[in-house]
């Protein structure tokens, strides 16, 4: 089920950074050589420009249920013992070792000119 979910999620991703790139600044969007300025068929400037900010409304909107169902399922794995760092008190957890600081070499020696 999991590289079921992985594999939609990168070709949702592939299909999302497709129909951001196809989209033009500025609301343009796909409508630059149709020749008509007006109209609001789904090939118009208009049209095309709605079509693909619906498009990516909906993509945008998969990739992320896709991801809440990857983490659900990798929450699924983990045994029940396990608790989130952010559960555990302070003083259980281990102490991180400190490394002294290094020291730093002496400058050499310059004779002093006379």
């Amino acid at each position: 089920m999991q590289s079921v979910l992985l594999a939609a999620e990168v070709l949702v991703a592939v299909a999302l950074i497709a129909i951001v790139l196809l989209q033009r600044s500025e609301g343009g969007g796909l409508g630059m050589g149709s020749g008509s300025a007006g109209g609001a068929g789904l090939f118009s400037p208009r049209g095309a420009a709605d079509t693909l900010t619906r498009a990516t409304a909906i993509l945008a909107f998969l990739f992320i249920l896709i991801c809440v169902g990857l983490n659900i399922l990798a929450l699924r794995g983990r045994p029940e013992s396990a608790t989130s760092i952010l559960e555990a008190p302070a003083s259980s957890l281990p102490a991180k070792p400190v490394a002294p600081a290094p020291k730093t070499p002496a400058a050499p020696a310059v004779p002093k000119p006379q």
